[in-house]
């Protein structure tokens, strides 16, 4: 479970690591760029801690993959300063932050969604099950 946010973390260094890097499509800016980027790692990281079950998201899974993904961020901007032509940007890490709270947002209120379906039917089942039997 854990390869794919391996890759994708092995992805954004080797991409840090390029002293010219292609400008992002129209409409988006390089902050853009790094708050979608660093969604997707926390979504990954989200799904590693939680063993890609959705009962196991929780509080603390979806903390500790947004605070991966923000220290991620800060650690590659460190990186990037050493590659001639880069530099690091504070607001990038603030980018790669909001990207790593919307992601983490996003998947705990479907996580809280899911769960409130499930509760809500076992309260009905048990309830159905109440009927017709005698004290």
């Amino acid at each position: 479970m854990w390869g794919p946010p391996a890759l994708y973390a092995a992805a954004i260094f080797a991409s840090s690591s390029l002293s010219v890097v292609p400008a992002p499509p129209s409409h988006f800016t390089d902050k853009h760029m790094h708050l979608l980027a660093y969604a997707g790692l926390a979504l990954l990281l989200v799904r590693a801690l939680s063993g890609a079950r959705w009962s196991a998201v929780t509080a603390a899974a979806l903390l500790q993959a947004a605070l991966l993904t923000v220290v991620y961020g800060a650690a590659d901007e460190w990186h990037q300063s050493f590659v001639p032509g880069r530099t690091a940007d504070g607001l990038d890490i603030l980018a790669d932050a909001v990207g790593a709270a919307l992601a983490v947002g996003a998947v705990g209120l479907l996580a809280w969604w899911g769960r409130r379906g499930t509760r809500a039917d076992s309260t009905i089942e048990r309830a159905a099950g109440r009927v017709g039997q005698t004290p």
